[in-house]
């Protein structure tokens, strides 16, 4: 009988604990779309001047005038690589209107890491290496995948944080065209 209350509580522990992942689970894998904050609405994305998997060096300006879908992402990054195959197909069915897709890697073992993902995938939009200006830069990166929605003018009009599927980007690009 005295070593009920001591396995009562092991299980309290161990339930709070299972608790805490599920929650941390969730908060970095569901969808929580969301328009940019109040603070930013059509705010100017800003500009940045990245190193590109093949170790050339990729502009924002060298995008002016697309519609852009810029993901902060990374190669181990279960939700990251589930949207993938969605960006590949609306880079196909969109370019020709404008869009481009742009992955910004977070991977910190840089392009050793991500050139082979890349190919492996069939990656068929530009990867960037990102660093610690350019998260800064978007204000700060809450979790990954998280990404931007830019208009032609450079404005972010949205901002999706988690897993969202290839509709949801499809919706928030249409508008835009």
């Amino acid at each position: 009988m005295k070593n009920k209350p001591i396995i009562f509580a092991g299980l309290l522990i161990a339930a709070a604990a299972a608790l805490l992942v599920l929650a941390a689970s969730r908060r970095m894998s569901a969808p929580n779309t969301e328009p940019a904050s109040r603070a930013t609405d059509n705010q100017p994305s800003p500009a940045w001047e990245l190193k590109g998997v093949d170790g050339k060096t990729v502009k924002s300006s060298d995008f002016a005038g697309k519609v852009v879908i810029l993901d902060f992402w990374a190669t181990w990054c279960g939700p990251c690589r589930m949207e993938i195959p969605g960006f590949i197909e609306l880079q196909k069915q969109y370019a020709d209107k404008g869009l481009v897709v742009i992955g910004v890697s977070l991977d910190q073992d840089g392009a050793s890491a991500v050139k082979p993902f890349v190919e492996k995938m069939g990656i068929n939009y530009p990867i960037v290496l990102g660093d610690e200006a350019v998260v800064s830069a978007f204000g700060g990166i809450e979790g990954i995948p998280t990404t931007f929605i830019i208009d032609r003018v450079g404005n972010i009009v949205r901002k999706h944080v988690g897993y969202a599927p290839k509709a949801e980007f499809e919706a928030d690009i249409k508008p835009l065209f």
